[in-house]
């Protein structure tokens, strides 16, 4: 009854772990937002915890418990649960205070079930002082006692943190497995289809916007924003780029995902340009970026893949966010053809 969607190896491995009774102290789960990480590690906290002799059941009381956050011996720690908002998240960090409090609960026996189950989840805004706290636990482990990290950003963690874990990275599920999930949760082939390819992967992402319309709403927006911009002139691409700067000011994240929306069409085209339609993410658009492929050339189409990327790079290294944004738009490909 693992929920993790595309990561058979991995839940063979831990399976295996359970069996033999032979799991690691601590693992690092790596791996993109949204790929299923959190989900992985409360199935694990299940079956530790399971009164089942198939674990994870999903359906005794300590699992059930478990899947509500309502077990008394499994906690998520994260910037969150420290009264922090969503917004604040990017300035937030999980504080040495958090780490001490969850270390004097990892001292007491278990409460109501076998083992004790600590998730930190966004494992790299561990403060320095909290990293080097809980450092000393992974080095001297309690009892039954398992920590489990969450991260998509390994690199930032404490070299130190990392070697005392198992790590495991969570590869995007393939899109036909993600397809098939969705048609088993009712919805239609089209939308279905269309989730799978734009998630990358990530199950959690493609759940979220099948029950929120307004993701692909937002999207879609974006997406006439982007094809409107390709067809101007350098004026309006210009004032474009001031509209994205100015964003950048207020949330960096959202015109990084802006970026990733001009990557996924570019790379579009490029696939069209092939002949490989069937892999396109924007599927929902084809006949327009087979329109659009028409026009250029693949020498062009490659070059302004690398301005992107080139720009998405300069970005998070804090280059003039108005400077670099211009300079992309300045270099989108003239038609050659058409």
């Amino acid at each position: 009854m693992w929920d993790v969607v595309g990561q058979k190896r991995i839940v063979s491995l831990l399976q295996r772990g359970l069996e033999k009774e032979a799991l690691s102290h601590a693992y690092l789960f790596v791996g993109p937002p949204h790929v299923g990480k959190m989900t992985l590690a409360l199935n694990l906290a299940q079956a530790l915890n399971c009164e089942a002799t198939d674990r994870p059941c999903a359906q005794c009381v300590s699992c059930q418990k478990i899947l509500g956050l309502k077990h008394a011996d499994v906690r998520v720690i994260g910037v969150t649960s420290n009264g922090n908002s969503g917004a604040d998240k990017a300035h937030a960090e999980i504080s040495i205070d958090q780490i001490r409090d969850m270390l004097h609960v990892a001292s007491l026996p278990p409460f109501e079930g076998k083992y004790k189950v600590f998730i930190i989840d966004g494992a790299e805004l561990l403060s320095t002082e909290a990293a080097n706290c809980l450092l000393k636990t992974l080095e001297e482990p309690v009892g039954r006692v398992v920590f489990i990290l969450l991260t998509g950003a390994e690199g930032l963690l404490l070299a130190t943190v990392v070697s005392r874990c198992q790590r495991i990275e969570l590869a995007p599920a393939t899109p036909g497995d993600i397809e098939v999930v969705l048609g088993n949760r009712g919805i239609d082939a089209p939308k279905a289809k269309l989730l799978a390819r734009l998630c990358h992967g990530c199950l959690g992402w493609a759940l979220t916007a099948a029950n929120d319309s307004s993701i692909l709403e937002q999207r879609n927006e974006k997406m006439e924003t982007i094809i409107n911009v390709i067809k101007t002139n350098y004026e309006e691409r210009f004032t474009y780029a001031a509209q994205l700067a100015a964003q950048f000011a207020r949330s960096r994240e959202s015109v990084q995902e802006v970026l990733d929306l001009w990557r996924d069409w570019w790379h579009d085209v490029m696939l069209v340009k092939t002949g490989c339609n069937q892999s396109i993410t924007n599927v929902d658009r084809e006949e327009t970026l087979v329109k659009m492929a028409k026009g250029y050339s693949l020498a062009q189409i490659k070059a302004f893949i690398t301005g992107i990327q080139s720009a998405m790079v300069q970005l998070k290294q804090n280059a003039n966010p108005r400077l670099a944004l211009e300079v992309l738009m300045l270099n989108i490909p003239e038609r050659k053809y058409g």
